[in-house]
């Protein structure tokens, strides 16, 4: 099993942005249920919600960037 997988940043200004689009296997899609951040690029994004496109057969998941100096 594979599905279409959308990555879409939330901008500061509210805008979203497609920052990824692949094919993810039964196993991606299985691990992402127990992660609630990702790689994409080189950053790090807080995995904030999900929504499957019926219509597209896709599923945006909707995530934030993680700023890693306001934590240093």
């Amino acid at each position: 099993m594979e599905a279409n997988v959308l990555i879409i940043e939330k901008l500061e200004n509210g805008e979203l942005k497609t920052i990824d689009e692949r094919n993810w296997n039964a196993t991606m899609l299985a691990m992402m249920e127990h992660a609630n951040f990702l790689y994409v690029g080189g950053k790090e994004y807080e995995m904030i919600e999900g929504r499957l496109d019926v219509e597209n057969q896709k599923l945006e998941v909707l995530v934030l960037p993680i700023n890693k100096q306001a934590s240093e």
